[in-house]
């Protein structure tokens, strides 16, 4: 089980990395709606970006998107991961 939760992590980071290079700059759904409808230029300015439209500050061109998808990836899988140790049960 560990041998496959680690390929498979590997796989994720791989894809990840990959895949965040091909983010559309494009606005999604909710940004979308906004401009269509007129009030988008009410929306403020987020005060933290982390990752800022899939990229990676002071990194510039692919190992900004990549770095930004494999940080994505390990913060999910951290996430999975304390949830489930606090939420399995020992085995007796």
């Amino acid at each position: 089980m560990r041998r496959f939760v680690i390929i498979m992590l590997a796989v994720s980071l791989v894809i990840g990395g990959v895949i965040a290079y091909f983010a559309s700059p494009d606005p999604d759904g909710l940004e979308r709606v906004a401009e269509d409808k007129g009030f988008a230029e009410q929306a403020k300015d987020p005060s933290l970006e982390v990752m800022p439209d899939y990229t990676m500050p002071g990194v510039g061109g692919f190992a900004s998107s990549f770095l930004a998808g494999v940080i994505g990836v390990l913060a999910t899988f951290g996430v999975v991961y304390v949830g489930m140790r606090l939420t399995s049960r020992k085995k007796p």
